[in-house]
């Protein structure tokens, strides 16, 4: 049997099924899509440099050499499992034979990294597009730590600086006399050419200099605004430390004037001109929400308040026709970025919203990162900024720019659609399948920016029409290929292969392929897309269906009779995860604002399985005097009066202290001779919750709490109330020690959410 981990360690891909159902209509009555979690630069230590050109299969096919291809040694052939033509090998590969193998044929490098020839003709760029409007001490946070990211970057790298208020200033670095920036109205929305124009980018301006001048290695207008970090760093450095507050006048009872939406047009236009099809990235820091022409959030009358999830349901925003207006126009820009390979990040310092609701097609459709945090002094956003900049351990920054990614398949498999933060490449190959999930049509995407963390979720359909007879051992292929430009400046294409078999209808082998984290992740990026579209009750219901539907195909039961329900194991953890789904921040609105909605979902659709499933059912490890730590329930049975907890929901990290630990804390127990196990007992989550912040990302928030603090509501809200303000034992009779603590809610608990789903899955009739 396949253990799933291994195989994620060696290629990064995570199967809902790990054997495929033969047909059409078998598949569909699995319920769960064939789909799979695939992270393309999860980190490998084996991975071989390979320094020579890929070997690809004749067009249209294009399907890259891998280990399940069939070789002809003697005739010096292979055949291309995905179109089973014929290709002859390079006259490189002249000397092949059974013992002499190359490396993309050895069964081990299922997964492969080619670097190709051709360097890349362009460092990658950063351009830094700055909020002036914030008070002096957050200005200097941001200023300070964006210096201190220039030491980070690689130096050949260029690098770029717009700021923005109620103007917007495109700063000319070049210029080392004085300080020199390019003003753009906040009220007024530039078309692209204007933009062009206004800053001297046209194709006039890029001619050759006057004879006798040297010619700039990048094009002419860029120069001056686009530069080398070793050429300029002295220069931004003394703009950024000169930067001050916006000088425009802000009324008590009014927001600054913020021209967030031409900031990033402005940055968009800039770049599409000068570095078109190149490895960027826009790094946008808002402290608050556009209120100042195109892209205006809220107006600048601070008596308007900003949207709310209730005023979006009831459609009675005053600016509800304009919302609609601002996506389309944030719509487009992140379209303009991504179809150049831009990325687009938002860094938000801000207690209130600051619009990422409208602006979140930008990091999603270019695969930027989303960072929310109360300012930019916070420790979150500094660390969270700094480790965007991590490095492996040749020093190259752990990203990739200007990347696409392409899915190829075997004639019994169709691409349905892919789920992550990517556009459309319109690739209608012959493997494009007529059902679409997320993003669909099309077999390849631009996904612009990668990390070791981006995580694309893909899922197909089976076309083969029941009745085909199987052949013995017949099985499908999938093939990712990854294009990204490295941040050394080498063009790397990262290629996977991946083989299953295929089995008939009921047979016992696919249910026990059955993956039930992969399942549950991939399952909750549906549900997730379908939240961006429909209503939450109908999100809701369409998870319950398919949780019944799971359960009655693959649950051993008498019919009509839950008391005989069984789930094999590796089913029988799903049910919870679909009920802590349910549950979560990613479906239930009530106390997230928009923009957190936002920023949650985003952080959902990037990352692999098994932070993806700390997301949904977060992990809870219990600490007291006579065991070792371990972990226990999500639930309310958990809270006990002399143990403390660490929750680790990925947002939040929180240290719970039980009552009464927290009264033996606060009398200074843990300072006295003889209390040194005590002492003990209050580091060692301490120590544990620095281990899971080693690398995080983005930062999660910290929090320790006391039993019956405020704070304390972040661990309740994600526990399963087994014991509520209803249960029996808390009127009338007092609860026992073990009782754990009652949860003030109307939530059902995993128990009678259980008891539901029996009933159903056995077709029961239910009261």
């Amino acid at each position: 049997m396949l253990n799933f981990e291994d195989v994620e360690e060696r290629d990064g891909v995570r199967l809902s099924w790990n054997v495929w159902p033969s047909s059409r209509i078998e598949a569909t009555r699995t319920v769960v899509p064939i789909s799979a979690l695939y992270t393309p630069l999860k980190i490998r230590e084996d991975l071989p440099p390979v320094l020579y050109e890929p070997v690809a299969c004749k067009p249209p096919c294009r399907a890259i050499l891998n280990p399940y291809c069939q070789i002809d040694i003697r005739g010096k052939l292979w055949i291309c499992p995905f179109c089973l033509s014929r290709n002859a090998f390079p006259p490189h590969y002249k000397d092949i034979s059974n013992t002499n193998l190359p490396a993309e044929l050895l069964p081990k490098y299922t997964t492969i990294e080619y670097t190709l020839a051709r360097p890349v003709q362009v460092p990658p760029i950063f351009l830094f597009v700055v909020d002036t409007c914030l008070d002096e001490e957050d200005l200097k946070a941001l200023r300070d730590a964006i210096v201190v990211s220039l030491s980070l970057i690689p130096p050949y790298a260029l690098v770029g600086l717009i700021t923005f208020g109620t103007m917007t200033q495109v700063h000319e670095i070049g210029y080392a006399e004085c300080s020199k920036s390019y003003v753009f109205r906040g009220g007024k929305e530039y078309q692209p050419k204007q933009i062009q124009d206004m800053l001297g980018l046209t194709s006039q301006n890029r001619a050759a200099p006057r004879p006798g001048q040297p010619m700039p290695q990048q094009s002419f207008g860029a120069a001056r605004f686009l530069m080398p970090v070793q050429q300029c760093e002295f220069q931004l450095t003394g703009i950024l430390e000169s930067l001050t507050r916006d000088p425009w006048p802000v009324a008590n009872d009014k927001r600054a004037l913020r021209c967030t939406g031409v900031a990033v047009s402005v940055a968009v236009g800039l770049l599409e001109t000068t570095y078109p099809n190149t490895g960027a990235r826009i790094v946008v820091f808002a402290g608050g929400p556009a209120t100042e022409g195109p892209g205006m959030v809220v107006s600048n009358e601070l008596k308007e308040p900003i949207r709310s999830h209730h005023d979006i349901d009831r459609d009675s925003v005053k600016h509800y026709k304009r919302a609609i207006k601002l996506l389309i126009f944030y719509e487009a820009l992140a379209k303009r970025a991504s179809n150049n390979g831009h990325a687009i990040d938002l860094f938000a310092g801000c207690l209130d919203q600051v619009g990422l609701l409208e602006m979140k097609s930008l990091p999603n459709s270019t695969n930027g990162v989303i960072v929310l945090s109360d300012s930019f002094a916070t420790s979150i956003f500094k660390q969270s900024f700094l480790r965007m900049f991590n490095k492996d351990d040749q020093g190259h920054l752990h990203m990739g720019f200007n990347a696409t990614f392409d899915v190829q398949t075997t004639k019994e498999l169709k691409v349905s659609g892919m789920i992550g933060h990517g556009i459309s490449a319109g690739k209608k190959s012959a493997c494009v399948g007529e059902t679409e999930i997320g993003i669909g049509q099309t077999s390849a995407w631009k996904i612009n920016a990668v990390n070791p963390h981006t995580a694309t979720a893909v899922y197909f359909e089976v076309v083969t029409p029941a009745g085909q007879p199987l052949q013995q051992g017949s099985r499908g292929l999938i093939q990712f290929v990854t294009h990204y430009q490295h941040s050394s400046g080498q063009q790397r294409l990262r290629v996977t292969t991946i083989a299953r078999n295929f089995a008939e209808a009921g047979s016992p082998s696919i249910a026990a392929s059955f993956d039930q984290e992969a399942a549950a992740v991939l399952m909750s990026r549906i549900a997730v897309f379908k939240a961006e579209i429909d209503d939450s009750p109908d999100v809701l219901r369409w998870l319950d269906r398919m949780l019944i539907r799971l359960c009655q195909k693959f649950a051993d039961y008498r019919k009509e009779d839950p008391t005989s329900f069984r789930l094999t194991d590796n089913f029988s953890i799903y049910p919870q995860f679909m009920f802590h789904l349910r549950r979560s921040q990613f479906l239930q609105v009530f106390n997230n604002s928009p923009d957190e909605t936002a920023f949650y979902r985003h952080i959902l659709n990037e990352e692999d399985v098994n932070n993806s499933l700390i997301m949904i059912q977060p992990t809870l490890m219990s600490y007291t005097f006579d065991t070792p730590p371990q972990p226990v329930l999500l639930d309310s049975v958990s809270i006990k009066h002399d143990v403390v907890l660490l929750l680790d929901t990925f947002f939040h990290i929180l240290i719970f202290h039980g009552e009464l630990v927290a009264q033996w804390r606060k009398q200074g127990y843990q300072d006295q001779e003889g209390y040194e196990n005590f002492k003990e007992l209050l580091e060692l989550p301490v120590a544990d919750a620095q281990d899971l912040l080693v690398d995080r990302f983005p930062i999660p928030r910290y929090i320790v709490c006391d039993q019956g603090g405020s704070q304390a509501r972040f661990l309740l809200s994600k526990l399963n109330p087994s014991t509520t303000h209803m249960s029996a034992t808390m009127y009338g009779s007092t609860p026992g020690p073990g009782a754990g603590q009652a949860i003030f809610t109307d939530d059902v608990s995993l128990q009678v959410f259980m008891e539901h789903l029996k009933r159903l899955a056995v077709g029961a009739q239910t009261n």
